[in-house]
């Protein structure tokens, strides 16, 4: 546990997977000597409350925000420029704003220009997750040997950026700081894409005429089963990412479309070398991703509490 806490007050505007699990971690590390919490929905801080993971429990957020000396937005990135423009006049100057949402030049576009020039500004974008959602479903272990990346924007103060690195590796997470522009590029192709696949794939099966919802259900192979996991994931924060990203994503759908058309031709004319080959080149991407440690037993879909070992 730190010896002293990073930051006095920590405010945190949501409180589901990612809003709950930086609470419970940062208390775990003694990161915080406050934690301050509201959630749009009554339901929602009457399960806070009862959960006694932070100190307080606000029904504002510009009540949330007030003597705070981080703030972190943990909603949906479309609803992040109308929250920072609520909060705005009620930040503490010298504070660290920022957020946790997958998509960061949209996020610089909307925030930015309400925020106080009194205030750093330094995105953030923890890249771990789990299919589920709601203040239940946070937990410590969560960012543990995960990447956060930072994208603050030109001229943002280091030192406010330094801060904010310190507090996400004391709760387990391995940081890197990039630009906004190529973070979400990077994304599209790593995460958004993956996702628009699974959540297709899923939509597929579910229209096939010849198969019956249950026979699917019932009969699901690993590769199936992984789809679903994915798909499982709270359609409003993807319906923002890929409205927030659009450029990126179709980019890197434009580039995927050309592939699946080259294998589309390659199984038509019954081409096993070129099918041979290209599963031996994206075989190889898969072990240089185990190679550096970026897969576990239990991927970040589907982690439970307590399943990968030490703490911080």
């Amino acid at each position: 546990m730190s010896s002293a806490p990073h930051f006095q007050r920590v405010a945190l505007i949501g409180f589901g997977l990612i809003g709950g699990s930086i609470a419970r971690a940062a208390k775990l590390q003694g990161l915080a000597g406050e934690i301050v919490t509201t959630a749009r929905s009554e339901k929602t801080r009457a399960r806070v409350m009862e959960l006694g993971i932070v100190d307080q429990v606000v029904a504002t957020n510009a009540e949330a925000v007030k003597d705070a000396d981080l703030v972190i937005l943990c909603i949906p990135v479309g609803a992040c420029g109308e929250v920072a423009q609520e909060i705005a006049a009620h930040l503490k100057p010298g504070a660290v704003v920022s957020d946790v949402g997958s998509v960061k030049g949209a996020i610089v576009r909307d925030m930015a220009p309400h925020l106080p020039k009194t205030v750093h500004f330094v995105p953030a974008h923890p890249v771990a997750g789990t299919e589920h959602s709601g203040p239940d479903s946070g937990f410590a272990e969560l960012f543990i040997n995960r990447w956060c990346i930072l994208t603050p924007p030109e001229g943002v103060d280091a030192a406010a950026t330094d801060r904010l690195r310190a507090f996400w590796a004391a709760m387990g997470a391995k940081v890197e700081v990039m630009t906004p522009d190529h973070h979400d590029l990077v994304l599209a192709i790593t995460s958004h894409l993956p996702h628009l696949i699974a959540y297709t794939i899923v939509g597929t099966a579910d229209e096939l005429a010849q198969v019956t919802e249950s026979e699917v259900i019932k009969f699901s192979a690993g590769g199936f089963r992984d789809f679903t996991r994915i798909a499982a994931s709270d359609p409003t924060m993807w319906r923002d990412v890929f409205l927030a990203n659009k450029e990126a994503v179709l980019e890197m759908l434009g580039t995927f479309t050309e592939d699946l058309a080259k294998l589309t031709r390659a199984i038509r004319r019954g081409d096993g070398e070129a099918l041979f080959d290209h599963f031996t080149r994206t075989r190889a991407i898969r072990r240089g991703i185990v190679e550096i440690g970026q897969d576990s037993a239990a991927a970040d879909f589907g982690r439970q509490h307590g399943q990968l070992g030490n703490k911080p």
